[in-house]
């Protein structure tokens, strides 16, 4: 099937006219590598079976270990079961590259036993962790890193059979160790019993877990990853993750993994990397398999193997721990050559052309094929700052197939206008522009910080409004100005944010109460404490503290949202007003009205409201109402009767205090009784 006849060349005229060719590589790619990598009948999900081969597994009598290193001239299993010999138990070299051996005896391996790989390359003999290895362990005094074999005493019970997450997602992003406010790791365990409530509580429907591949290093917050297969034993053991993933389902919460396949850790102790003693078994060779910003290795997508792998590494963390979806990291470093460093993408060009990697986005779209194969329910995110065209369309339709995008240009807003500008001189054009534009049918998660402001180095949207001020000025009996504004804006932003700028929504955890400080991870550098990587929900559950107040706002904003379902797809946003003086910022959605005043000092008496449907409207929410911080300024008992002006326009005239928002709602026409 020809490019012409695929829907993204109907939603986007300039693709249709100019870029058509190129959607149909792009497509003829994919179909050309699929057909490539199946058999007759098969489908991707027959295909990305890695894990039920590979790996350890038992047998009918015994166990059998296979591993996939096509340059190893030989290979050892090594462990507590033979006491570390490294020559007594030699692996069997199979066709294309794949190693196995079998040992008798079902305690011939045990639960807690500890083993690694060796690997012989020419004259060089090296000690690895399996590929497929399912629970990796540091010793707490050597450090090093080491596979383990974790079996459950019975099968963990699902409950969750009958879990079908929320429409529209309401991301709660979390990292499992910073989770608790005690100073150390947190549990999967603690997570479940103590965030999991907090999360149900505010009215977020998702959670976005952070961190859970192995990885070697705590502060790279996850994103170097070792081991793809292993769920991090820095927060427990498998089946404990299991339990939170089926008790969030349970509450009707939806679980995205953070999956990071954009990249790998160079470490060879630790990782993939040099495991058969080359460095091109997963990666590109030479220079053009390291990233240069991040010093870290980069998948070869072209190479079915490799496919193979991170397919497999997907239908393993769905099926085996249940996760609804996956949030796709370094999108943009994948599918351009040189990664995106630098690059504006301010033209249709810089999406094709030598720079794309056609081989990423098929493995990409192979991959939501895949995941929506499994599960027909499942989300797929894709951290994209290009805006690549096509990225959230279909398959079916010329698309990579992704269900939405990261709004990552709204961020960037946010901080350029708190770092660069005086409130009085926001452009509030310039702000509706942002938090509205998008590409046609291409559906996006709106946020106002990313988890990346919170670390140090940066601020959070709070921290920056408010600085040192929130270590003094933050009991509910103290005044001051700069806090009031923090608090004021932090809401306006929220909110504006939260309604505009997406089709669902994402919040970095504490950040709804505007948690102070920065995270630090444990380091060298800070006497490797654990100071700054906790989050510490005792100052939101201190009602003396105005933590609460944003903590009350961002719970009945999502609330709001869900109620009204603001955030379909259906319901677009139509511009009412703009005034740049004023600072006034005026918009339709559904039956809402949304009326801001970014104006740090002018509050206005009888400004008119122009809506499309005469008729009764009612306040339904408002950053002034005192239970948020507000000054009780705006009346949410008022009925608003619209009138109509000699020009045709219908509205109404309100009271709009500064630096507050308030959403009203048109009211169900009232039906006369019958006499």
């Amino acid at each position: 099937m020809a490019a012409m006849g695929y829907k993204i060349l109907e939603y986007d005229s300039l693709l249709k006219n100019y870029y058509e060719k190129d959607i149909e590589l792009r497509v003829n790619d994919y179909k050309r590598k699929k057909k490539e990598l199946l058999g007759r009948g098969e489908t991707l999900s027959d295909f990305a079976n890695g894990a039920e081969y590979f790996g350890f597994h038992r047998t009918s009598d015994g166990w059998v270990y296979r591993e996939w290193a096509p340059a190893a001239d030989e290979m050892y299993l090594i462990g507590d079961f033979n006491g570390w010999n490294k020559t007594s138990h030699p692996m069997e070299k199979k066709e294309n590259g794949v190693f196995e051996i079998q040992l008798d005896g079902k305690d011939a391996l045990y639960n807690g036993c500890k083993v690694k790989a060796i690997v012989v390359n020419g004259d060089r003999v090296m000690e690895r962790i399996p590929l497929y290895a399912k629970y990796v362990t540091q010793d707490p005094v050597t450090y090093m890193w080491c596979a383990e074999i974790y079996e459950e005493e019975k099968p963990f019970e699902w409950t969750d059979s009958e879990f079908k997450g929320e429409k529209i997602p309401l991301i709660y992003e979390c990292h499992i160790g910073m989770a608790q406010e005690k100073y150390g790791i947190g549990t999967y365990t603690e997570f479940k019993d103590n965030i999991l409530p907090r999360i149900k509580d505010l009215g977020y429907n998702t959670i976005q877990i952070m961190a859970i591949m192995e990885h070697p290093y705590y502060g790279s917050f996850g994103y170097q990853v070792s081991n793809f297969f292993a769920a991090s034993s820095r927060y427990g053991k498998p089946a404990e993750l299991k339990d939170l993933i089926n008790t969030a389902h349970e509450m009707g919460i939806r679980v995205l993994l953070d999956v990071v396949h954009s990249h790998a850790v160079k470490n060879t102790n630790e990782g993939i990397n040099e495991f058969d003693g080359t460095d091109y078994q997963f990666f590109h060779a030479g220079a053009k398999g390291n990233h240069s910003a991040w010093d870290t290795k980069l998948f070869n997508y072209g190479k079915n193997e490799v496919i193979h792998f991170l397919l497999s590494n997907l239908k393993f963390w769905m099926t085996e721990y249940h996760f609804d979806g996956f949030r796709f990291d370094g999108v943009t470093s994948m599918i351009y050559l040189d990664h995106g460093l630098g690059s504006a993408f301010d033209h249709y060009d810089k999406y094709f052309s030598m720079n794309t990697d056609i081989e990423a986005l098929t493995y990409l779209t192979l991959a939501n094929e895949l995941i929506h194969q499994i599960n027909k329910e499942a989300l797929t995110i894709a951290e994209d700052m290009s805006g690549m065209p096509g990225m959230c369309i279909p398959i079916r339709s010329g698309g990579i197939g992704f269900d939405y995008r990261l709004a990552m240009g709204v961020p960037d807003m946010w901080i350029k206008f708190l770092k660069e500008y005086r409130d009085e001189d926001w452009d509030i054009w310039r702000m509706w522009y942002e938090l509205t534009g998008r590409r046609p049918k291409e559906k996006v998660i709106g946020y106002a910080e990313s988890h990346d402001q919170a670390l140090v180095g940066d601020k959070t949207i709070m921290f920056r409004l408010c600085d040192k001020e929130m270590y003094w000025c933050m009991n509910k009996d103290s005044q001051n100005i700069i806090i009031d504004r923090g608090i004021a804006l932090h809401k306006m932003i929220r909110l504006v944010t939260h309604s505009l700028a997406g089709e669902g929504y994402l919040n970095f955890m504490g950040n709804e109460f505007g948690h102070p400080e920065w995270i630090d991870f444990p380091r060298e550098g800070n006497g490797w404490s654990y100071h700054y990587c906790r989050r510490q929900w005792s100052l939101v559950d201190n009602h003396d503290l105005k933590y609460e107040w944003l903590n009350n706002f961002d719970k009945a904003m999502i609330q709001m949202s869900k109620s009204e379902n603001l955030l379909s797809p259906k319901n677009e946003a139509h511009n009412l007003w703009v005034h740049q003086g004023d600072k006034i910022l005026m918009y339709e959605k559904g039956k809402e009205v949304f009326v801001m005043n970014f104006h740090p000092n002018r509050s206005f008496s009888g400004y008119f409201v122009p809506v499309s449907q005469p008729g009764e409207y009612k306040v339904i929410l408002t950053t002034d109402d005192p239970n948020f911080g507000g000054c009780d300024r705006v009346s949410q008992t008022t009925t608003y009767q619209t009138v109509q002006l000699p020009d045709g326009r219908y509205g109404f005239q309100v009271y709009i205090p500064s630096r507050t928002a308030i959403v009203f709602k048109k009211m169900p026409v009232r039906r006369k009784k019958a006499e």
